[in-house]
């Protein structure tokens, strides 16, 4: 499945610029823009989340953080379901006499 498609990021920089500077309503600004006014809300949400403004929503770096750790304990979860597989192999000896 193919990536999903992002605006570039110098789009949404001056799309949040404008946004916050003009005073108009978002929908406006978004239309101006040729963007959803959605993806423009959003955008500003998380541009006030990066500067703490806004405490709710999780950073830019946090997320960031989040998604590698999600893939670390997923990585780390596989890991361990391959040893408990491999546990319930029996353990040959050394010592013991070969067989055969």
């Amino acid at each position: 499945m193919p990536a999903p498609w992002k605006y570039p990021d110098e789009l949404r920089e001056r799309a949040v610029r404008e946004a916050r500077a003009s005073g108009r309503p978002m929908a406006h600004v978004a239309k101006d823009l040729g963007i959803h006014k959605e993806a423009l809300r959003g955008w500003v949400r998380q541009a006030e989340a990066d500067k703490g403004d806004r405490p709710d929503p999780l950073t830019t770096a946090e997320r960031t953080e989040l998604a590698h750790l999600r893939k670390e304990i997923a990585e780390l979860r596989r890991a361990n379901e391959i040893l408990k597989a491999a546990s319930v192999f029996p353990r040959r000896s050394s010592t013991s006499p070969a067989r055969g």
